[in-house]
């Protein structure tokens, strides 16, 4: 039997070299080629009188195969062996209590042990009631790491919530503060990244950042160019990473490559990291899985110590990131001289309390979210819009609510509208629109004043206006139909406020409209191939 993730892009020709051999195939999936492929391997070796143990025909049978996969086999022969192998898509190997585990991802094993091996790509696993032994594809025995991982089995319950992405929309504010735990000082203003190979001259010295990830890291990731650029004053480029390779970037070993993703095993992530440091750069890792392939492959990684998270639709991994991502940039700021120590003192104060206003936005306004969602889960379109550093918060928000209630959604930069967007709006489409204020500084109040100049374009044209606005702003209030009040914060930390609503009406959409939140159709957690 044979377990597999991944794709064979040869299948086709060895499905070709085995039925002429005389083997019968009853499925098209490529899975099957990888079984037909062992036996036929395993019944040359017998006829030439040398049988071979199942891990030696899996390891020629992986010198045959192009493409990526992760395999788990099994076999009648040798009933009390597994056998693992990886190139591409993760594999773990969970050790129990005289038990043993074989896994894509760590939360499925979680209610049996917390003691796990990350094999890396070309790494075999030999499992049997005697252990674990672990080898390359040449047979080559290895070393791994047995990591701890620290969550607890009872995180990954849905602890009274109805499905677990509200429970992990709910998590946020501890996600956010385990975090930051540790890696501020709120007397002296210094951040402390321990966990990075590269130096802090180095650091200093980068020309630049470029910034892969994908989805919800990806808007993260602009989120985190504001960061970066407004208080390092270091050039950041972020690109998907599926895309990354493509566009033929230019080598700079001066460059910093970052790269953002919940599960660190995310192949277009990996294959991104792979061409910057082909390119000469060195890469740090933002991700929640200690041990997992994009940080062991980094020069540093920063962890999100968010805990598990079940939920296809990402929650609190992505204010941890926005976190992370924040101390990233006060860091490079002090390294850079762009920030003093009283700077460093405030933007690190404000960030303590960000976790508090978060809980407060869950108390306040989760029954206003849910009475909206009556008002608008039959809508067939949704228009999400924001300035500045707003922008990336209004693509993140479309995207919770397509991919859950499966309502299509698009993000915009509010100043678009006039270019193409507005010719969508009448008397049934909905406009979220992120209207806060953030400060008095010239840039912010001419930021928000646009903004309403927005929000005037879309009620002249009869839209259906929702507005994520700061506290105390009553004005608003005169020229939409919907305002949903947050606290206020700087700038650069209020797009991990002004999130919140927009995961709590996109949650309540989906369940009015009796969709499968936590899994959602054609959507897998780690995306694990290319």
């Amino acid at each position: 039997m044979v377990v597999h993730n991944g794709i064979v892009e040869n299948y086709l020709e060895l499905k070709r070299e085995l039925t002429a051999l005389g083997h019968k195939f009853v499925t098209e999936t490529d899975t099957e080629i990888i079984a037909h492929l062992i036996e036929q391997i395993q019944r040359q070796a017998k006829s030439e009188g040398r049988p071979i143990l199942l891990e030696e025909a899996l390891r020629r049978a992986v010198r045959r195969l192009t493409g990526a996969f992760a395999l788990g086999v099994l076999s009648a022969a040798e009933p009390d062996k597994i056998v693992a192998a990886r190139l591409g898509p993760p594999v773990i190997i969970g050790v129990g209590e005289g038990e043993y585990f074989v896994a894509s991802d760590v939360p499925g094993i979680l209610h049996h042990t917390r003691h796990i091996y990350f094999l890396a790509d070309g790494d075999m696993a030999i499992i049997t009631r005697d252990g674990v032994e672990l080898t390359d594809f040449d047979g080559h025995p290895i070393k791994r790491e047995l990591t701890r991982i620290q969550w607890d089995p009872i995180q990954a319950e849905k602890g009274g919530y109805k499905h677990f992405m509200l429970k992990e929309i709910w998590e946020q504010p501890r996600a956010m503060t385990d975090t930051t735990l540790g890696r501020v000082s709120f007397d002296s203003g210094h951040v402390f990244l321990g966990e990075m190979e590269i130096g802090d001259g180095e650091l200093a010295r980068a020309s630049s950042i470029n910034i892969a990830a994908c989805g919800t890291s990806w808007h993260a990731a602009l989120t985190g160019k504001y960061m970066i650029e407004r208080l390092a004053r270091l050039p950041v480029d972020v690109d998907y990473a599926s895309e990354y390779r493509y566009r033929s970037p230019i080598a700079d070993p001066n460059s910093l490559g970052l790269l953002i993703t919940q599960s660190g095993e995310t192949a277009d992530t990996l294959a991104a990291q792979r061409e910057m440091k082909a390119l000469g750069s060195k890469t740090v890792a933002i991700c929640n899985v200690v041990g997992a392939m994009v940080a062991r492959e980094a020069h540093g990684a920063i962890y999100t110590h968010a805990g598990p998270e079940i939920g296809v639709a990402s929650t609190k991994a992505f204010t941890s990131q926005l976190t992370a991502l924040f101390l990233l940039a006060l860091k490079l700021g002090q390294l850079r001289g762009h920030l003093n120590t009283d700077q460093s003192i405030e933007l690190i104060t404000e960030l303590g309390r960000i976790p508090a206003k978060i809980e407060e936005v869950l108390r306040a306004r989760s029954a206003q979210c849910e009475a909206l969602a009556k008002d608008f889960a039959t809508s067939r379109d949704f228009l999400y819009l924001g300035r500045g550093i707003h922008f990336p918060i209004a693509l993140e928000g479309a995207l919770k609510l397509k991919e859950i209630s499966y309502i299509h959604a698009e993000g915009y930069p509010a100043g678009e509208m006039k270019h193409g967007p507005n010719a969508l709006i009448d008397e049934s489409l909905p406009v979220v629109v992120i209207a806060t204020r953030d400060s008095a500084d010239a840039a912010s109040k001419l930021r928000y004043e646009k903004t309403l100049s927005n929000i005037q374009e879309v009620t002249a044209r009869s839209g259906r206006v929702i507005a994520v606005a700061t506290e105390g702003d009553a004005s608003i209030g005169d020229l939409v139909e919907h305002v949903i009040h947050i606290p206020p914060a700087p700038e650069l930390l209020s797009p991990l406020i002004e999130i919140v609503p927009l995961q709590l009406l996109a949650y309540y959409i989906a369940v009015r409209r009796g969709c499968d939140v936590d899994q959602p159709r054609n959507l897998a957690k780690s995306v694990t191939v290319e």
